[in-house]
């Protein structure tokens, strides 16, 4: 494993999974590092100290120098470990700026519509966001096609951005589709990504943070009071 005890520390806390990303491109870069699990509705003197702007987990601790936001310490644990594990982002320019780019069509556009279902009031709200969030599934299907070239990950044979991106949401989505009944990833309208989601879900960097659903189940009931 590389880093030094001490070294590495991260400041999170288990449901997000926005701290999740992080996890799984450490793991995925073999650092060991010391995970500092923040309490549901406080913030740490660290953490406030460490964030000052947004007051927000995760935040990387490096040699005590904080780095935040989830995917840019995804791309940060790429770029200081670059000689350890497998890259993250590929290395052609152009490639790099399309994987950006659906991480970012992730967390902008398909993550709403699919919180917009647990948090809907109504059926016709409810609706309305699920048929969103399977528009924005049916073009990551197709982003899926093109960025992996027929192979197992976005990133081609290994996990890499958007599978970070886009995976660390999948244990959420099981929570968003036992709450409602509905079914997100669809074998039939999404076969790639059902594919692609167990084979995410069962990688060794992945499936020893990824929380249970049983856990996420009772916590998003008590945030959501369903």
């Amino acid at each position: 494993m590389a880093s030094a005890a001490g070294e590495v520390r991260l400041i999170g806390a288990w449901p997000s999974p926005f701290v999740l990303r992080p996890r799984v491109a450490l793991n995925l870069k073999g650092v060991e590092y010391e995970f500092l699990q923040e309490k549901f509705g406080e913030k740490s003197e660290l953490l406030l100290r460490s964030n000052p702007v947004y007051k927000k987990i995760p935040v990387l601790l490096h040699h005590d120098k904080p780095v935040c936001e989830s995917m840019i310490i995804v791309e940060y644990v790429d770029e200081v470990w670059a000689t350890t594990g497998q890259a993250i982002l590929p290395a052609d320019p152009y490639e790099r700026a399309l994987h950006r780019f659906w991480a970012v069509y992730v967390d902008d556009k398909w993550f709403p519509s699919m919180f917009g279902i647990a948090k809907a009031e109504t059926e016709e709200a409810k609706a309305e966001s699920a048929e969103q969030a399977w528009a924005g599934l049916k073009l990551l299907e197709e982003a899926f096609e093109k960025l992996s070239k027929g192979k197992t990950f976005f990133g081609g044979d290994t996990i890499g951005y958007v599978d970070i991106a886009l995976g660390a949401y999948l244990g959420w989505a099981k929570v968003i589709e036992q709450m409602t009944g509905l079914k997100l990833l669809d074998e039939e309208k999404t076969p790639l990504l059902a594919v692609w989601a167990e084979r995410f879900c069962a990688h060794e960097a992945v499936k020893e943070v990824m929380p249970e659903t049983e856990k996420l189940m009772e916590f998003a009931k008590m945030r959501l009071g369903k």
